[in-house]
């Protein structure tokens, strides 16, 4: 029997660093918006650049808003960005909170993340290995930009970093606040402006079907450059760090990159990361938004 989750309004999933929309017949938000579409919703995914600062990614974001309204006839989206992606959702919330029902932060850097911070660190101002490291990373922006047919999308990948190391984030919160918690590892406002605001994220677990997957190795050889929350992190982002508006859960056992798409081998994980999207969007439903 199939169930239905539909939301009162659309809902856009919104990419982080390196994100895409489509390459080929690879969609990276693939089975997070098969089950919310077979659940009978509207889902989007916006075109932004795949690196760039938080501002430049939220005014792409606005502007694909305004697409979807008029192409649906919805007065609101639903937000829902994973990783950078969150915090264009903020941006977008707080300068058009008219447009936007609800942000949803799913691994999202919302206080910055530790392993930024390590890798800006081990980038020195000025010198070469800056310049080789930010052209390195915008070259692969700039190929998954083209491959996945976003040809005019600006990208900077040293932007990017920047945007989200701790400090970077902090100056980012300083303008746009909404939804943050007043106290370190509380919840934030879950209402503000007319616009709910929502998150969630995992950490790092042991767990026999992450064991050979490729995503997870690389979230382990991350966590071990975060010392504040050292234990209680994705590999990329900090579990306290990622709280915004109502936490529905913070610990849940997944890396940064499980949050998005499953784990890549065979064997149960529970709670299923797909599930947690379409019990959102029940959640949703209940809020009528």
């Amino acid at each position: 029997m199939q169930r239905n989750a539909t939301t009162h309004y659309p809902i856009l999933l919104v990419h982080g660093l390196f994100g895409f929309e489509r390459i080929g017949q690879f969609e990276l938000f693939h089975k997070v918006r098969e089950a919310l579409v077979t659940t009978g919703n509207r889902v989007f995914v916006p075109h932004l650049s795949a690196a760039h600062d938080n501002e430049v990614r939220g005014e792409q974001l606005l502007l694909q808003i305004d697409r979807v309204l008029k192409g649906t006839g919805a007065g609101k989206v639903n937000l829902i960005g994973h990783s950078q992606g969150a915090l264009a959702a903020r941006y977008a919330a707080a300068l058009a909170p008219h447009r936007v029902a609800s942000v949803t932060s799913v691994s999202g850097p919302n206080q910055g993340s530790e392993l930024a911070d390590t890798l800006r660190l081990a980038l020195i101002p000025g010198r070469l290995r800056e310049h080789v490291a930010n052209n390195v990373a915008t070259a692969f922006s700039d190929f998954l930009t083209v491959i996945s047919g976003n040809l005019t999308l600006p990208q900077n990948a040293l932007s990017a970093l920047n945007a989200l190391t701790t400090e970077g984030v902090g100056r980012f919160n300083t303008k746009y606040p909404q939804g943050l918690p007043a106290t370190w590892g509380d919840h934030g406002a879950a209402l503000v402006d007319g616009v709910r605001y929502y998150s969630w994220s995992g950490i790092l677990a042991d767990h026999a079907s992450y064991s050979l997957d490729p995503g997870n190795i690389v979230c382990r050889a991350m966590s071990r450059h975060f010392s504040k929350e050292a234990g209680q992190n994705d590999g990329f982002v900090g579990r306290f760090s990622s709280h915004l508006g109502e936490v529905i859960r913070s610990d849940l056992p997944l890396d940064h990159l499980s949050s998005l798409r499953g784990t890549a081998t065979v064997g149960a994980v529970s709670p299923d990361p797909i599930d947690l999207y379409v019990e959102h969007a029940y959640r949703l439903q209940a809020a009528k938004l």
